[in-house]
């Protein structure tokens, strides 16, 4: 199986981690999960889930099965998905704090998930980084521009409504699904844009 890491921190929007996790739980993919103390306090506060940071209960925060997640302790820098030789296809950081943006942007690694997305940048891997803050400031913008020059894809969660959404899981539904193109993995979350019939007869 293809492995994939997610870093959860602590940004608002931990939902878009959480349904990221459910799709991603019922593919083929071996999936490696990291969560700093800031995100378990926003998944207290905005899904009303207490996480212990030792050993969480990934069921209880997706609804569903999660076999095939692997859980590691954000102070663990030195774990094994921390090595360049693990092979990993992609990272998501999701959500992803500006303070966690800004480090990593600057080759800060003072915990497990901006020491990975560190080793995923230098390993030419794919980094998907996917930041819920408004308004930006310079220091942001110049920081996502470093980063992007640096390979990495920066997906802020603006939620389309193109698609027509009726609730706010449509418009999560809207972003983990650009996570997914993303990472090349199908998915039925949103219709494809057909676009407009303008041929003429």
């Amino acid at each position: 199986m293809e492995n994939i890491v997610v870093g959860i921190t602590g940004a608002s929007g931990v939902v878009y981690a959480q349904r990221l996790l459910q799709v991603l739980s019922k593919n083929d993919i071996s999936l490696h999960v990291s969560i700093s103390d800031a995100a378990l306090k926003v998944i207290h506060h905005e899904l009303g889930i207490d996480l212990p940071c030792e050993k969480p209960d990934f069921e209880a925060l997706l609804g569903c099965s999660a076999n095939n997640i692997t859980y590691y302790n954000n102070s663990n820098i030195s774990a094994t998905i921390a090595g360049s030789q693990f092979p990993v296809k992609a990272m998501v950081i999701v959500p992803c704090s500006m303070n966690t943006l800004c480090s990593i942007a600057c080759g800060i690694a003072s915990n497990l998930i901006q020491r990975v997305a560190n080793v995923t940048i230098k390993e030419r891997r794919k980094l998907i980084m996917v930041p819920r803050e408004t308004p930006l400031s310079s220091i942001h913008l110049e920081s996502m521009l470093k980063l992007s020059s640096a390979g990495t894809c920066i997906l802020p969660a603006m939620p389309g409504f193109y698609h027509n959404p009726v609730t706010i899981a449509d418009q999560v539904d809207f972003v983990v699904a650009k996570i997914l193109d993303m990472l090349g993995i199908k998915h039925s979350l949103i219709p494809i844009w057909q676009g407009e019939n303008d041929e003429t007869k």
